[in-house]
Parts: structure tokens; C-alpha cells; sequence
């Protein structure tokens, strides 16, 4: 197996080169700590044929060192109504990641598989949003509703985008058409805004 920091440039350059709009952030190092992370943000698109069709969120990613041994961190920056993931912060409760995670799986996994699993099949018996999980067990017509509803107030392209570019106001980030590999390099590539 590859060192963790070439599996993270592999990863990211596949992440890059697929069809999801991928938005770099700059490394963060901690003089303190020397820790090095990779972080991005994905604009995700909730799967064809669920209540989540049509919505598009940003999910924030975060590879840390010792990836791919140890999983990314993931979370939702736009609100999303769902029975495991909370509402506020946007934390993904996915088993897959949080205590299953593997080596064996690449990030493409995340965003191909494991969330459209996630919204398909919703597990209302370990929920991280109880309404969203009492609603479901309770009524799945008006769960539906309400998905869809949030879908349209929080998750609209240009939701999204409107969040985009206060996140944009808060920290400087850019989208990247590649990433260089090298420890002190910058991502580099074309760039545009999303």
C-alpha cells in the first residue's frame, strides 16, 4: 500500500477528475502539532427517484494524515432533513465511516455509494435528527413532504450556490481543475468559481 499522503493526492486528483464540482481549501498545519490535513468541499446531488432529487449540497470533506487508514470526516454544510444526520452541524451518522471504515475504500466510495445509500435508506433507529426519525417511522408521506420542502428552501443549485459565496466572504478557497503533488506546493489548476 501507498504512503498516506500519496493515497491523498491519488484521491483528491480522482475526486478532481470526476463529475462533481470539488472546491480545494487551502492545507491547514498547526504549528503546534505539525498535523497536516487535506480539506475540500463536493457539491453532492441527492439521488434520482428519492425525495432528495433535485437538491444539491456542499459536503464538507477533511482527509487527515494518517487517511487512508483512518476515515475522512464528512458533514453537510447546507441544512438537509434526515433521521442521521443532524440538522445543525451536518454530521453524517454512517457506520461505513464512522466505525467500518477501510483502507480498501477510496473517496469516490462516499459520494458514489455510501451517501446515496445514506438518503435511499434511512436508518430512523440510530437517528442523529429525532424528528426527522419520528416523522419517518411515524408518517413516511409527510417525511417525504418535509424533505422535499427543505430540498426546495436549503438545497436548491442556487441555495447552494448562495452559500457558496458566503462561505467564500468567510474563508479564501478555490476551485481546482488539479493538484500538484509536493508538501509546500499550492493546488494548482484552473480555476473557477462554483
Amino acid at each position: 500500500m501507498s504512503s498516506p499522503k500519496r493515497r491523498i493526492e491519488s484521491d483528491v486528483n480522482c475526486t478532481l477528475m470526476s463529475n462533481w464540482e470539488v472546491t480545494l481549501k487551502n492545507d491547514n498545519r498547526t504549528a503546534t502539532d505539525g498535523m497536516h490535513r487535506q480539506e475540500f468541499y463536493v457539491r453532492f446531488v441527492g439521488p434520482e427517484e428519492t425525495p432528495f432529487a433535485g437538491g444539491c449540497w456542499n459536503i464538507h470533506v477533511e482527509l487527515p494524515d494518517a487517511y487512508p487508514y483512518k476515515s475522512p470526516s464528512i458533514g453537510f454544510t447546507d441544512k438537509i432533513f434526515h433521521p442521521n444526520i443532524d440538522e445543525l452541524s451536518g454530521s453524517v451518522c454512517l457506520d461505513v465511516i464512522n466505525q467500518q471504515w477501510s483502507p480498501m475504500y477510496e473517496l469516490t466510495n462516499i459520494f458514489e455509494v455510501f451517501l446515496p445509500q445514506l438518503l435511499r435508506y434511512p436508518n430512523p433507529t440510530d437517528p442523529l435528527n429525532g424528528e426527522a426519525a419520528a416523522l419517518l417511522m411515524r408518517d413516511e408521506k409527510s417525511y417525504n413532504a418535509k424533505v422535499r420542502d427543505y430540498v426546495l428552501k436549503y438545497a436548491s443549485k442556487q441555495a447552494a450556490d448562495e452559500a457558496e459565496d458566503d462561505s467564500d466572504e468567510e474563508d479564501e478557497m478555490s476551485s481546482v481543475g488539479s493538484y500538484e503533488s509536493g508538501e509546500d506546493e499550492e493546488p494548482t489548476g484552473a480555476m473557477e468559481e462554483i
